[in-house]
């Protein structure tokens, strides 16, 4: 059950209404790859990080036992900086720096141990790497997921479509998904997204859930009403993290369990927003996990 999570590896600084943190571990990579870990011990992570990332970072990253085989580390070069600040909502920030550093100039590596992989998580980067990495694993995955956004819509399109039709499952937010359609109707745009190569459709929602699209069936998740959000960093990559763990683990992509993978997913992603940073991943335990599952499974249970 291989699962191989390719992203950021990143240093953050943000702040909302509840703090701020500065220069804390962070990316896309890391989010998800921890929250993987919760549902398989086979996680390997593809990024790159500067001479300046944290020793306490990397020990982070190893304790959830993932193989950092696939980690370039540039000890002369700064790792990717995102600096943003939250909206008293929540919902919205404003992005205050972002720099590349060795990002910039990043060329995966597949690892000869890492080529058993049987699932790929293509977190959000450049079209262009994405396909490198289809590429340079020597078979075919079980099953390809990728997360794009927005940015990669504007000024990378016809890549960008180029990859979605090389995967399984695309990821989008609601607004992306209007975007790369151009329908208003989220099921309009899901049903001409599916024409566009991948099987499955996930439109995430934010704090109002998530919908799974195939040609044929549709599925709603929803939201977890929490009292306070404190940061939420990262959210969407701990949800596709234990998103395609959950699928990883149970060595199935039907539908069915595509339907139990965004809700543990979804659990994932709202023990992430708790605290800043990865601190809320960090010694979670499966009674836990299986505790918030069922907070998620009695928002929809009734009796007709």
């Amino acid at each position: 059950m291989s699962l191989i999570f390719i992203g950021t590896v990143a240093l953050d600084s943000m702040e909302s209404p509840y703090g701020k943190a500065d220069m804390i571990p962070g990316g896309s990579a890391l989010y998800g790859s921890l929250a993987a870990s919760y549902f398989t011990d086979q996680v390997k992570l593809v990024a790159v990080i500067g001479g300046d990332f944290p020793k306490s970072g990397l020990e982070m990253i190893q304790d959830h036992h993932i193989n950092i085989e696939g980690l370039q580390i540039k000890p002369q070069e700064k790792s990717f900086y995102w600096s943003g600040k939250y909206h008293e909502n929540m919902n919205n920030r404003d992005t205050l720096i972002t720099d590349l550093n060795v990002l910039a100039n990043f060329d995966p590596i597949i690892p000869e141990s890492y080529q058993d992989c049987e699932y790929l998580m293509l977190g959000n980067l450049t079209p262009q790497i994405q396909i490198k990495v289809i590429e340079r694993i020597h078979k075919r995955p079980k099953l390809i997921v990728m997360d794009t956004m927005n940015y990669w819509m504007d000024s990378e399109l016809e890549a960008l479509l180029k990859v979605i039709q090389m995967v399984d499952v695309l990821t989008i937010n609601d607004e992306e998904s209007r975007q790369l359609s151009g329908e208003y109707s989220l099921a309009k745009a899901a049903k001409k997204i599916l024409t566009m190569g991948p099987k499955y459709l996930v439109i995430k929602k934010g704090e109002h859930g998530a919908l799974l699209f195939s040609k044929e069936e549709v599925f709603i998740a929803p939201g977890l009403p929490l009292e306070e959000v404190y940061d939420p960093t990262g959210a969407g990559d701990s949800f596709a993290g234990g998103f395609i763990g959950y699928i990883a683990k149970m060595q199935d992509t039907s539908f069915a369990t595509l339907k139990k993978a965004i809700i543990h997913g979804s659990a994932m992603g709202s023990f992430c927003v708790e605290n800043f940073g990865p601190d809320s991943l960090q010694n979670l335990s499966q009674e836990d996990i299986a505790a918030r599952v069922k907070e998620f499974i009695s928002l929809t249970t009734f009796a007709v």
